[in-house]
């Protein structure tokens, strides 16, 4: 029996109440580990002064952006490879995963340099004080960079969530996430390098991340193969993608705008201690809205 028999077997018989929660708590857990770990960066940026978590909360929107571009290819371009592993239309399947893929990057790869391009106007955009901004800055030069890398990550991952794969998905959110933690740990206390030390450790651990979810899929351990052959040339893929994968997009980009609305009203009421006071509960709230969303990828594939 070949590996793609197998795994459609896997999905397809059996009690779904099981299925969903083999699929669903990976998931879960994942999130939680990501959530987690933006908590435990906030808490080595806060020693080191109130206008460096200012700094991470105004940056915060930018990432929830990100993510929500990540979740619309990952999460529409793993809906409908699932629907054609179900029908047993490999090939199909085979161009939605790679097309994501590959156009995710590229589009990561534009809001970078536009991003670096426009930086202190983007900066004050999403809420940033003058004392917030040498701070905001520091962490941004950091972290802008790999942004093809972390929308490259979701999609990797719900590409293998798709599959039915969603402990391998685990393996390498979850490696990254309990890594930052001590890299923020070595290079906040240990080398000093301050908010630029925060910003390169989520860097490092998140392309250790992407690092690992794309060794599955060169090692053959998924059915998608992420091939520039199988990428088209249509523009149908793509606005299928799009379509399934929007109301993600809207679900991330509504509360990237939310969050600068909030941290703009912040700065004028509380100033940098508001906008650090806005970063912490942003975080707590992560950890709640991790658990629903992990338990809620569980049920799409199936």
């Amino acid at each position: 029996m070949t590996k793609e028999q197998e795994q459609f077997n896997k999905m397809t018989t059996g009690s779904t109440y099981k299925l969903v929660a083999k699929l669903g708590i990976p998931t879960t857990i994942s999130m939680l580990i990501t959530s987690l770990y933006n908590i435990a960066d906030t808490y080595f940026v806060i020693s080191i002064d109130t206008s460096a978590s200012a700094a991470v909360g105004v940056i915060f929107p930018l990432m929830f952006l990100i993510q929500a571009i990540g979740f619309m290819f990952g999460m529409g371009g793993g809906n409908l490879i699932s629907s054609y592993l179900g029908e047993k239309k490999d090939e199909e399947a085979q161009k939605y995963g790679s097309s994501s893929f590959y156009i995710a990057i590229v589009i990561g790869l534009i809001i970078s340099i536009v991003s670096l391009l426009f930086l202190k106007p983007i900066l004050y955009l999403l809420g940033s004080t003058e004392t917030v901004m040498p701070f905001a800055l520091d962490y941004a030069y950091y972290i802008i960079p790999g942004f093809p890398i972390i929308i490259g990550s979701f999609v990797l991952n719900n590409i293998l969530r798709a599959e039915g794969k969603s402990r391998l998905a685990m393996i390498g959110i979850g490696f990254g996430g309990i890594l930052n933690v001590f890299l923020d740990y070595f290079f906040i206390y240990i080398l000093h390098f301050g908010i630029s030390g925060a910003a390169i450790a989520t860097l490092i651990s998140q392309s250790i991340s992407f690092v690992i979810l794309l060794s599955m899929f060169i090692f053959k351990k998924s059915i998608i193969t992420l091939s520039l052959k199988y990428v088209s040339r249509s523009f149908k893929y793509y606005s299928d993608i799009i379509k399934i994968g929007f109301p993600s997009f809207c679900r991330q980009g509504l509360a990237s705008l939310s969050t600068i609305l909030l941290n703009n009203q912040a700065k004028i009421y509380g100033g940098d201690a508001a906008l650090s006071a806005m970063n912490i509960v942003h975080k707590i709230i992560m950890v709640i809205f991790s658990v629903t969303l992990g338990i809620g990828q569980g049920f799409q594939p199936v």
